[in-house]
């Protein structure tokens, strides 16, 4: 018995020793084998990370307003375990169906519930499992909501609490349905340039078209991560470790585009849409010296904030998409190139109404009969095809005329840093082809390569690059990261060709028979040219009749362009041809005049008063001379004269001889001995001034305060006289406070305002 007690004993003992010993390997091997394994299983169960969003580059005019920019978004989100537990997945679908309804049709509001009525019952967890919430985000087709509808979920979740309340139900400070602020992108002028800028999904995950597609990496950013360490139910662990990676904004894009001539572009397509109710309308506005675009628009357009409003065909950017046949816009090309090359003899005549030339259909103007013999310019003016197709194709000849063609940028794209550039088509097969391309027929160009061949006759003969994209700005330092800069394409024509051309582009808005007299703006020169062409249906090969797209391309003032402006109207709702120009020219004329206003840019008149004003004359030399023969000498110079001193002959003058002055300042004269002549009244004028006399009369001087002179007194002192001098600002001078004219200008005193050149 004994003998077996020790056996069970042993037996247990070494039971238990081999446990322990099973025991002690096993934490062995957790803790050490495994350990690095375990843990990096277990940081994946308690490790949370979040994605943290860049904020997406804001794009601007060239003056810094925002165009498309980040802006304050919630979306509502539901969390169907609080749902279920408070039992309110009918009262949560039908408010919410409510609130967040987008248009009044009981087929939409019945879908939306029944949308919202599924993720409230989505997830449901089984009684047993683990009651950690999930938040599901209530998105049609990925909405965001703006503050508002905010305002509007936050009143029907106040109500939900209430009559939770009222029902005895405990909500626990939540009712399962919240609202996550995030960010959406905003286009805070609506249909503005929409087709310029285009748009990003409804989600913010995707940009869908435009410059926020093509520019997406630089507006985009980079996004950052945090990772935190959270238990169970999604708490973070108390001490545990945070690791921050910071998202990097995306840039900012500056535009070439000025807001407000984009405005007065869209709202005279708008108002032209209305009236004539085209297939399109399209316009643009540039800087003909640069080719800035300054403004870009064509209708039908959409907004988008609600891009899905629209049908797709409104988000084309026509402009630079669409080719068009010009008609008699595309004679500019001619124009120049006659000019150049010596053909162009405004004076000469020809006979209009039609010409044929070997091989081909005759060529008739777009008044059949004529208009009987006349001269080239008048021939400009209406706009003859026969002048056109004479001068290109029969004396031009059709490969120099072609070589224009390419030389002013067609055929070609023109390389503007916006998506869908069209390269037109100067394909010629026959002999026809040439000789109707001289007046814009058998050709095809985009709306941008005709307003950078303009461009290139208003800027003195350079084809320039044109571009929207002005800078790429850092978000932290608001400085540029990239800028583009005016780039000259090639030297189309000489400046001289160019004038010319400009000149008698001139013709066609001041001439009796012009076609763009309409277009013509009180005070100030304009050059321009109309454009008519015939449309070819898709699938023909003849032209349709009455259907017509009509143009305006024009700039102003002719002395300093500043502004060039196109419009195009494709198929609007006219009689005939003849009224094509009631549809574009108004639409010129008008954006032209308030841009013009708007950049402050003076009229012709004024500026060749301003010119004449600002003319300059060399001072003579006038020392020996009687007074009499260097006051005519002055009078002949166009400068007035003042004289200090009774003799007969100058002894000297100011300013000095060779001296450029502005026509009508004055030249002062001693005549006779210097110490004969009178000190004149100085009150007024600066210190620089007044020494300047006292220079020229050999006096001394003393000076007490700054500013200007208010008074005066002569002093000798031994054998010299001097002259002193008594200066205070013009803010504290009583004796300035009614200001007198300046010395220098004519009816004021007998003193220059300055003599240096």
């Amino acid at each position: 018995m004994e003998k077996r007690l020790k056996i069970r004993s042993l037996l247990i003992g070494v039971f238990f020793f081999l446990l322990f010993f099973v025991v002690v390997g096993r934490i062995y091997w957790i803790q050490v084998v495994e350990a690095s394994n375990l843990r990096e299983k277990a940081e994946v169960l308690w490790t949370s990370t979040e994605i943290l969003k860049p904020t997406r580059g804001s794009i601007l005019d060239r003056n810094g307003r925002g165009l498309a920019e980040e802006a304050p978004a919630y979306t509502v989100a539901l969390n169907p375990e609080l749902i279920h537990q408070r039992g309110i997945a009918d009262e949560v679908a039908k408010g919410l169906a409510q609130v967040l309804k987008q248009k009044d049709e009981p087929g939409y509001i019945a879908e939306l519930e029944k949308r919202l009525y599924e993720l409230a019952t989505k997830m449901r967890p089984a009684p047993k499992e683990d009651q950690y919430m999930i938040e599901v985000e209530v998105k049609q087709e990925g909405w965001k909501i703006n503050a508002e509808k905010k305002r509007a979920v936050e009143d029907f979740i106040k109500q939900l609490r209430d009559q939770l309340k009222a029902d005895g139900k405990p909500y626990l400070n939540s009712v399962g349905v919240y609202l996550k602020e995030t960010e959406k992108r905003y286009y805070p002028f609506e249909r503005l340039a929409s087709q310029i800028i285009g748009f990003v999904s409804r989600d913010g995950s995707e940009a869908i078209m435009g410059l926020e597609k093509s520019l997406d990496d630089q507006l985009t950013g980079k996004p950052g991560k945090l990772v935190k360490e959270k238990d169970l139910k999604g708490v973070d662990i108390p001490g545990s470790k945070a690791t921050l990676t910071s998202p990097v904004d995306g840039n900012h894009v500056k535009l070439t585009l000025d807001q407000n001539i984009q405005y007065y572009l869209e709202k005279e397509l708008r108002r032209a849409q209305e009236e004539f109710k085209p297939k399109s309308m399209t316009a643009i506005a540039v800087n003909p010296k640069t080719m800035e675009i300054l403004g870009m628009a064509s209708t039908p357009d959409f907004d988008p904030n609600a891009y899905w409003q629209s049908e797709p065909a409104s988000y084309r950017n026509r402009a630079v998409m669409d080719q068009i046949e010009p008609g008699s816009t595309f004679k500019i090309v001619t124009l120049a190139a006659a000019i150049e090359q010596g053909l162009w003899k405004p004076q000469a005549s020809f006979e209009s109404g039609s010409v044929k030339f070997q091989g081909m259909k005759e060529i008739r103007d777009h008044n059949w009969s004529g208009w009987g013999t006349i001269s080239f310019m008048e021939g400009l003016v209406r706009s003859s095809n026969v002048l056109f197709s004479k001068l290109g194709y029969e004396q031009l000849g059709k490969e120099k005329f072609k070589s224009y063609v390419e030389k002013f940028g067609f055929g070609s794209k023109t390389g503007i840093d916006l998506p869908g550039e069209a390269a037109g088509n100067i394909n010629f097969k026959y002999e026809s082809d040439y000789a109707r391309a001289t007046f814009g027929q058998s050709v095809s160009v985009n709306a941008v390569q005709q307003a950078a061949a303009f461009a290139a006759v208003a800027n003195g003969g350079k084809l320039m690059k044109p571009y929207i994209v002005k800078e790429i700005i850092d978000p932290k330092t608001g400085k540029p990261i990239q800028t583009n800069q005016p780039e000259v394409v090639r030297q189309v024509v000489s400046p001289e060709v160019a004038r010319q051309t400009t000149l008698a582009l001139e013709h066609v808005m001041t001439d009796e028979h012009g076609t763009g007299v309409n277009a013509a703006i009180s005070g100030y020169r304009i050059a321009g040219k109309t454009g008519t062409a015939n449309i070819v249906p898709e699938g023909e090969k003849t032209y349709a009749v009455g259907q017509y797209v009509v143009s305006f391309f024009g700039y102003a003032p002719i002395e300093d362009p500043q502004i060039l402006i196109g419009v195009i109207a494709d198929r609007p709702q006219i009689k005939s041809y003849h009224d094509g120009s009631l549809v574009t020219l108004p639409v010129f004329k008008n954006v032209m005049a308030e841009t013009l206003a708007y950049l402050g840019i003076p009229s012709s008149d004024s500026k060749a008063k301003t010119t004449e004003a600002q003319a300059t004359a060399k001072v003579p030399t006038l020392t020996s001379l009687t007074v009499t023969e260097a006051k005519q000498k002055l009078t002949d110079a166009g400068l007035h004269v003042d004289v200090l001193g009774t003799g007969d002959k100058v002894t000297r003058q100011l300013p000095t001889p060779g001296t450029e002055l502005q026509v009508g300042r004055s030249v002062v004269l001693v005549a006779g001995a210097v110490g004969n002549a009178q000190v004149p009244d100085l009150t007024g004028m600066s210190l620089r001034d007044a020494v300047e006399i006292a220079a020229l009369l050999q006096m001394d001087y003393e000076i007490q305060g700054e500013g200007f002179v208010v008074s005066q007194k002569v002093s000798t002192k031994g054998s010299k006289k001097v002259l002193e001098l008594t200066l205070k600002p013009f803010s504290e001078s009583d004796e300035l406070a009614s200001p007198t004219p300046t010395p220098a200008e004519p009816g004021g005193s007998s003193v220059p305002a300055t003599s240096a050149p």
